[in-house]
């Protein structure tokens, strides 16, 4: 379960870096490119996506494209919270 913070005011991708086994295709589908490789290995030995905390727009697609269920989650914030 993903707990999300209530003080983000944007959009924004939460990735369960222990679910990630770094295939990069949320990386390489992102428009705005907010998301990239961790140098630092998780406890599968991959090097997971992280996101990088600026100008996502919550298109999604990172969501679609990972293969991993559960390891990417994308925070729309609806227009009173923003």
């Amino acid at each position: 379960m993903t707990v999300v913070d209530k003080t983000v005011k944007g959009p924004t991708v939460l990735i369960q870096e222990d679910l990630c086994k770094g295939c990069g295709l949320c990386i390489d589908i992102c428009p705005p490119g907010v998301l990239r490789q961790d140098s630092k290995l998780n406890h599968l030995g991959f090097h997971p996506a992280i996101y990088t905390g600026q100008w996502c727009n919550a298109c999604g697609l990172c969501f679609y494209a990972c293969p991993e269920p559960g390891a990417i989650v994308v925070i729309k914030p609806s227009r009173e919270e923003r």
